[in-house]
């Protein structure tokens, strides 16, 4: 039996989008295989538990509900060894990456990272990753055996994974204390002029704007329709726009109805944040940027090119 084991992931007291994603890639992985899915939940809830009627097993940890690396690491190997995955979903977020690698260094186990799709073909797991910045992609012969694979966020829809029922429930032993690694604090965003999240309409710029002086140009296209300015991480660390600005796995996650892309090259990380809106736009230079590969609608040329045409028909 080819069971697939997702490491649920959650914050504040909410499933994360990932789990479901996960979820979603899983369902038609273990029907391939002809195992069942299953979920290693660590510090979490009764109701999450309810939530996750998309599996049949779920591997529950008493723990504090606040993410902790080392305490979810020994969850993570109480449930390989309980389970007996052929395969372990782990989300390619801040949180997975302290796990994924870990838990197959220390089972010498292949291991695949940045993975946006999953197949079986005779028995053996392929598993396409995404490499150089989403330029490349590659698919990794994991076998028949026990592997780890680390899940891209944004490649599956969440609504695929989500599920209400009463999955089977297994508590594990809670794993030693390991006072090496301690919860602090949550640091969150400050509040910015704009919330992104909740804007219908989102311009957002990337390198390609070339200079600070010319985000004015964005910004009254922006203006004119009525929409939020956004960035891509470049830009949030060159200090040309506040924080509260960003999009991507370290900014913000956004789905507008419009999500218009200007100089954006699409790496995977910026991906994360915006890939669920209902229409993307994007204008590069570049005929080969990864931003094409999940926009509705392109423009290979100059962004301010498409802004001043932009704003004379607005």
């Amino acid at each position: 039996m080819g069971d697939v084991l997702v490491t649920a992931e959650h914050l504040q007291g909410t499933l994360s989008d990932i789990t479901f994603e996960m979820l979603a890639h899983a369902k038609p992985l273990a029907q391939a295989l002809g195992g069942r899915v299953a979920v290693l939940l660590v510090g979490g809830t009764p109701e999450m538990t309810g939530q996750l009627g998309a599996a049949g097993m779920v591997y529950t940890v008493a723990a504090p509900a606040e993410f902790n690396p080392a305490t979810s690491a020994a969850a993570l190997e109480a449930a390989l060894d309980a389970c007996k995955p052929q395969v372990a979903l782990v989300g390619s977020t801040a949180m997975g990456l302290d796990l994924a690698a870990t838990a197959a260094a220390k089972r010498g186990l292949p291991m695949a990272a940045y993975c946006t799709a999953l197949r079986v073909e005779a028995g053996h797991v392929h598993a396409v990753s995404q490499i150089y910045g989403g330029k490349l992609n590659v698919t990794s012969d994991l076998g028949s055996g026990p592997c780890v694979v680390s899940i891209a966020s944004g490649f599956a829809q969440a609504e695929g994974g989500r599920a209400t029922g009463e999955p089977s429930v297994q508590a594990l032993p809670p794993p030693p204390a390991d006072g090496r690694v301690r919860f602090k604090r949550l640091i969150e965003p400050e509040a910015g002029d704009v919330d992104i999240t909740a804007k219908d309409v989102l311009v957002a710029i990337g390198r390609g704007i070339g200079k600070k002086e010319d985000i004015e140009v964005a910004q009254e296209l922006a203006e004119k329709l009525g929409a939020g300015l956004a960035a891509s991480r470049p830009i949030i660390d060159a200090g040309w726009l506040p924080k509260s600005r960003q999009v991507g796995k370290s900014g913000l996650k956004v789905k507008p109805k419009v999500y218009l892309a200007l100089g954006i090259s699409g790496a995977p990380e910026h991906l994360e944040g915006m890939r669920n809106a209902t229409t993307i736009i994007a204008v590069n230079t570049d005929k080969n940027a990864p931003i094409f590969g999940v926009a509705h609608y392109g423009i290979v040329g100059d962004l301010f090119d498409v802004c001043e045409e932009l704003m004379e028909e607005l």
